[in-house]
């Protein structure tokens, strides 16, 4: 994939010794990528904290490989630096990351480092668990943009992180992963079949529809609040 290797050529000359490893997650990990739809998830992983000069080439690759390539809509960054990956802290959340829902592109794969994961309310909190936090900054961004291409990119983001989340609720239930938003939504309404209404609403925002601006933030308000709370409940009976 022409994008791939062009990616990892930027990345490479951008950060040089910095740059650690980089890994690819969602559709393009999964090989079912959209040409023209789908985005460009990507892991990078730094041997030291970035500069802001650093964090300025990454993010001027990243629109430079949005412009540059067709077959993907946007590219989208998680950075971390790898003394964070081996912390025995990041075992559920980048251990788990890295084993089970990225493939590295470039460098040495620290997914070989951790063996297999179960899935686990533990591993869903790691992930999931900031779906509040997550909320609420989003919510900011929507309120405070006047730009349409800058609104329908918050909603897709915060769409999909809703139901990841209403996935990471079931996920010890499940005992399973699932490894797309339609997985999520299928397992996730299999408990909670009275919230397909709000499902099949997120999905829109996911799709990029354009809605008004309340009705997106109607669903974050209410769907998601009970998203957090439905996580506060599960957290105080298993722990």
């Amino acid at each position: 994939m022409p994008v791939l290797l062009d990616a990892v050529k930027q990345f490479k000359a951008g950060l040089g010794e910095t740059l650690h490893s980089i890994y690819a997650f969602g559709s393009v990990a999964r090989r079912e990528a959209i040409a023209g739809k789908s985005d460009l998830n990507l892991t990078i992983i730094a041997k030291r904290p970035l500069n802001a000069s650093e964090q300025s080439v990454l993010s001027t690759i990243r629109l430079r490989l949005a412009s540059r390539h067709a077959v993907i809509s946007i590219v989208d960054l998680k950075v971390v630096e790898i003394g964070e990956v081996l912390s025995i802290e990041s075992i559920f959340t980048w251990g788990f990351w890295l084993k089970h829902c990225c493939i590295c592109l470039y460098g040495d794969d620290l997914s070989t480092r951790f063996g297999l994961f179960e899935a686990s309310w533990d591993i869903a909190k790691s992930l999931n668990g900031d779906i509040g936090d997550e909320l609420s900054r989003y919510r900011k961004k929507i309120m405070a943009t006047k730009v349409v291409q800058n609104y329908l990119d918050y909603c897709e983001y915060i769409s999909k992180k809703m139901l990841w989340s209403c996935f990471s609720l079931v996920m010890h239930r499940e005992q399973n992963l699932a490894l797309s938003i339609e997985q999520c939504a299928e397992a996730f309404i299999k408990y909670y079949p009275e919230k397909e209404l709000e499902v099949e609403r997120l999905f829109i925002l996911a799709s990029r529809q354009q809605v008004p601006k309340k009705a997106s933030l109607f669903m974050m308000d209410s769907f998601g609040g009970w998203i957090v709370s439905e996580f506060d409940r599960i957290d105080r009976k298993i722990g």
